[in-house]
């Protein structure tokens, strides 16, 4: 459920958490609150007062962070890790909305409109988060404009994916499904390659498109096969970044789901 631990950190006049106990009492933890996208630039008096009023947990692979329907009092910041965003069908079935990285935060909405939790998040890996209390989280929104901007594109964004993703489940060819997701998540890396970082693991793809993780698999090693990608541990890199869009295209036979 969503309950922060209870340690309160202070913030020095670099901005600099340190975060002491916030696993099992003897870990130390150096946060620097400019390295979090969100707060990155603020005034001094800013970043002192909300680090200050910051609290911390860990959770371990395949713990609930937030329910859908919580009451959200928290905004999140992810320090550490990887988080899964998800909802359920009515069948029960888990259907992944989207991934967080460290740097990402979420809760947003619920800080906004006081409305319950419209999904939930489970941790992909053992994961640190920060929690801000929604009455601070709404000072940082509406005070700072640099915030309220960040705040903004990135609600734009996540309106954005939703609609490809509502665009993507109405394919019918499962194959075509997962190229698709492989094209949206691509983006330029170092080097001028197309990459995509912290590749989700097959069962994790395998809930976004609706499919079976024996789907993805197949699919992936069709364009593995053809040279179109590469496989570079946790990244997928996208030699072809022109066949992969016409893979998405194609009309091929019809996959099981």
């Amino acid at each position: 459920m969503e309950k922060p631990a209870e340690n309160q950190p202070k913030a020095d006049a670099k901005h600099v958490l340190t975060a002491r106990g916030v696993t099992d009492g003897k870990r130390v933890l150096t946060i620097n609150l400019q390295h979090i996208p969100l707060l990155a630039g603020l005034p001094s008096q800013t970043l002192a007062r909300m680090g200050q009023a910051m609290t911390f947990r860990s959770y371990p692979k395949g713990a609930y962070v937030l329910h859908k329907g919580d009451e959200g009092t928290y905004l999140l910041f992810l320090l550490s890790g990887r988080l899964r965003v998800m909802d359920l069908m009515e069948d029960g079935r888990e259907v992944g909305l989207s991934f967080l990285l460290p740097g990402d935060y979420t809760g947003e909405l619920s800080i906004i409109d006081g409305m319950p939790r419209s999904a939930s998040v489970v941790a992909a890996e053992p994961s640190l988060l920060a929690f801000l209390h929604r009455a601070r989280a709404q000072e940082l929104i509406y005070t700072q404009p640099l915030v309220a901007e960040r705040v903004l594109r990135r609600t734009v964004a996540k309106v954005r994916q939703a609609s490809g993703y509502r665009m993507m489940l109405g394919i019918n060819n499962a194959f075509q499904r997962f190229f698709t997701l492989i094209c949206q998540m691509a983006a330029p890396g170092p080097g001028g390659l197309v990459v995509i970082e912290n590749l989700p693991t097959q069962q994790e793809i395998a809930a976004i498109i609706n499919t079976s993780r024996e789907t993805v698999s197949r699919a992936l090693h069709v364009i593995l096969k053809k040279g179109i990608v590469e496989k570079d541990m946790r990244r997928l890199i996208v030699r072809n970044p022109d066949a992969l869009r016409r893979m998405a295209n194609l009309d091929l036979p019809r996959e099981k789901k």
